[in-house]
């Protein structure tokens, strides 16, 4: 009975001294966590945390519709009505207490992404206009969808890179052989970030994901642009190819009445022969219009993201009214518009920002280890306290503080090689608007209208036999030309300011740019080496 006593004597005092030891031990700990991690977020909250890529209400814009001018206007980087049931919405977990109010901008951006479905193909009846071809084309585009996709990324990698480590609980038990002398031990680890590189963390990954939704912004606009582009070539074909129509009427007459002027003994065979070639002109010109419509319409299928669209008849006008552009003005107003060129900024507030992530990295972490048990050699409770931090002696990082620094260079460079970019490609659309504004002005002033004259007076002076057939055709086909020319010229015109108005971005179908990084800040962070 002595024997059993003392055993279950023991057994009852490990029990509870072990349970009120643990709870003692894990307390304590538990609101040290806590209170760090309220830290945290307040530091989190302060100015200057965040890159100035979404500083200032910057960020709250909407690109659903580009804009009909650059000068003056700010571009939108969220898609008005374009939330369906397929949006992508952040899982906020556990590091959304962490989440500092200044990111909250963009929260409201990634809530607004949407993956469009691609498969569904609507069916066209009738006429189809420019705002529906670029509705179609931003809601199954594949490349917005892409990025839309990397943009959700980058939001995951920047939640991820603040979240702090799991704690580790265990159990030890020493000297179990021997019995009456046996130790047990339940203890809790937890690793304690320094030098605020959670925070450090976020910042670089903000950057990026700013970055990410300025290139998605940068992707609408390319997408409109071009599909803007095959619009206004097709509608001047379509309008060329309705002048050809009408015109080969024209040639059909001239050529019966050449052939009637030949049977009455008035005209020569040469009159016939040069009648059937005009009209033979006229007829190849018209296959040639049908088969560049044709394959213009394939492109803007493919660059809508429906395959096979069914053709419609586009409707819409091409302008008349030209105006004069400050070249050097616009010029500047592009670069500090445009989405792909704040982007670059982005990213070179992402490498200062990684600049002082590996700059803090050799500060050590805290490693803190509570633990609380039983002796049985004693009969009485054991409380063990670790507490560690690495020595930054051999590793200060060094490497790692080179490359950030390069990386700000290098940064720069790219946006300043993107600033060159804009510029030049503006030179290039400046001298297709210049050159179609010229002709506009001159067709629509002086050609048509004294080609338009030429042709009547010919028409009246061939019946009244002052002149040859020949004349006659010369001025009609003349007057074919000049009309042909013109819409060439509004095509042209109108192609030049759908380019200004998308920032001179173009390429829809061009491989997109996936900079939305990856979590391996989170693996340096507790790394420690």
């Amino acid at each position: 009975m002595k024997n059993c006593t003392d055993t279950n004597g023991p057994t009852f005092n490990f029990r509870s001294i072990t349970v009120g030891l643990i709870i003692a031990a894990v307390i304590p700990l538990e609101v040290g966590c806590a209170v760090n991690s309220a830290i945290s977020q307040n530091k989190a909250e302060q100015p200057g945390i965040v890159s100035s890529g979404i500083d200032g209400g910057k960020s709250e814009r909407d690109t659903s519709t580009p804009p009909n001018t650059v000068a003056g206007k700010a571009h939108d980087s969220t898609a008005k009505g374009s939330q369906t049931d397929s949006s992508i919405r952040l899982v906020r977990g556990e590091s959304q207490q962490h989440e500092s109010s200044a990111l909250r901008p963009i929260q409201a951006k990634l809530e607004n992404i949407s993956l469009n479905p691609v498969d569904e193909e609507p069916a066209l009846n009738g006429m189809i206009t420019l705002q529906e071809l670029e509705t179609l084309a931003l809601e199954n585009n594949p490349t917005i969808s892409e990025l839309a996709a990397s943009t959700q990324k980058a939001a995951g990698y920047r939640n991820q890179v603040l979240t702090r480590p799991n704690p580790v609980v265990g159990y030890q038990g020493q000297q179990l052989a021997d019995r009456g002398t046996d130790q047990h031990l339940a203890f809790i680890e937890r690793e304690f970030v320094t030098g605020d590189k959670l925070e450090l963390n976020q910042r670089v990954l903000n950057a990026t994901l700013c970055a990410q939704l300025q290139e998605l912004e940068a992707q609408r606009y390319r997408v409109t642009t071009d599909i803007r582009t095959r619009f206004y070539q097709a509608l001047a074909i379509q309008k060329q190819i309705d002048l050809i129509t009408e015109f080969s009427t024209v040639a059909e007459k001239g050529l019966k009445f050449a052939e009637l002027r030949k049977e009455a003994g008035e005209g020569s065979q040469v009159d016939v022969l040069q009648s059937q070639i005009l009209k033979s002109e006229v007829h190849l010109a018209k296959r040639q219009a049908n088969a560049k419509l044709a394959a213009i319409w394939r492109e803007i299928s493919a660059l809508a993201g429906v395959s096979d669209l069914p053709f419609a008849r586009l409707d819409g006008t091409l302008p008349t009214k030209t105006d004069i552009v400050d070249w050097d003005g616009l010029a500047a107003s592009l670069v500090a518009s445009s989405p792909e060129y704040s982007a670059a900024q982005d990213r070179i507030s992402r490498a200062h920002a990684a600049l002082q992530r590996q700059q803090v990295q050799p500060i050590p972490n805290i490693a803190v280890l509570l633990g609380a048990g039983v002796d049985y050699g004693t009969n009485s409770g054991m409380l063990n306290l670790q507490v560690g931090v690495p020595l930054p002696v051999s590793n200060k990082n060094l490497g790692n503080i080179e490359a950030a620094q390069a990386e700000i260079c290098r940064a720069q460079m790219e946006a300043q090689r993107i600033q060159n970019s804009i510029e030049a490609r503006l030179a290039i659309v400046s001298k297709e608007y210049d050159t179609a504004v010229a002709a506009i002005e001159t067709y629509s002033s002086d050609i048509l209208p004294s080609a338009s004259s030429s042709m009547k007076l010919a028409d009246q002076a061939y019946q009244a036999g002052e002149v040859a057939f020949l004349q006659v055709l010369s001025t009609r086909k003349t007057f074919f030309d000049s009309n042909l020319q013109y819409i060439n010229a509004q095509s042209q015109f109108a192609i030049a300011q759908a380019k200004i108005d998308g920032f001179v971005l173009t390429g829809a179908l061009d491989t997109v740019r996936d900079d939305s990084g990856d979590a391996s800040l989170r693996d340096l962070t507790f790394s420690q080496q």
